[in-house]
Order: C-alpha cells, then structure tokens, then sequence
C-alpha cells in the first residue's frame, strides 16, 4: 500500500512536470503529499511501538509488583520509559509538518 501511494504521490507530480504547464505549487503539492504520509507513518508505527513496548513491561510490572510491592517505582520507571517511544513518534512528525 505504501508503494502504491508513493508511486501514485510521484507520478502525479512527474506528469505535472513533463506537461509543461506546471506550476511551483503543483510541485509542492506533490511533495506535501510525501510529507503528511511521513508524519502519518512516523506517528502510528511510533504508538504501534509503544503499545507493544508497554504491554510487555506493564504485565511484568505487574507480575512483580504482586511479589514485591516495593519494586512499584522501579516497574514505573520502565513503563515510562516505554511510553516514551510515541512521545519521540509525536516529535518527529511534529518536525516534519513545520518543515
């Protein structure tokens, strides 16, 4: 899918371009598509991550919790840490749109 979307974002921009009759904002138009699929990627596989990161380490600071109450701050930690991953997604995307 992503190919598919990528060639038609290009060809559309290289028909423009070929015809002659293209302006500046024809070939910005074509880039800005490229832009908002990288900032859509970037946020979703990011929160994908993330959501994969933070049910792993949330069920085993689960699992040590119920052992050891006093390991609570420390599992936290890793949790947060985890969460973290779609906070650097967010970051990016947020660097491409001002761009």
């Amino acid at each position: 899918m992503l190919a598919v979307a990528t060639i038609v974002l290009l060809a559309g921009g290289l028909e423009a371009s070929a015809s002659g009759t293209a302006t500046a904002t024809a070939a910005a138009a074509s880039s800005d598509g490229l832009k908002f699929l990288a900032a859509a990627l970037s946020t979703g596989l990011a929160c994908i991550g993330a959501g994969i990161a933070v049910a792993s380490t949330g069920s085993a600071a689960i699992g040590a919790i119920s052992e050891d109450p006093r390991l609570l701050g420390r599992t936290i930690i890793f949790v947060g840490l985890a969460e973290g991953i779609a906070i650097y997604g967010m970051i990016i995307t947020i660097l491409i749109l001002n761009r």
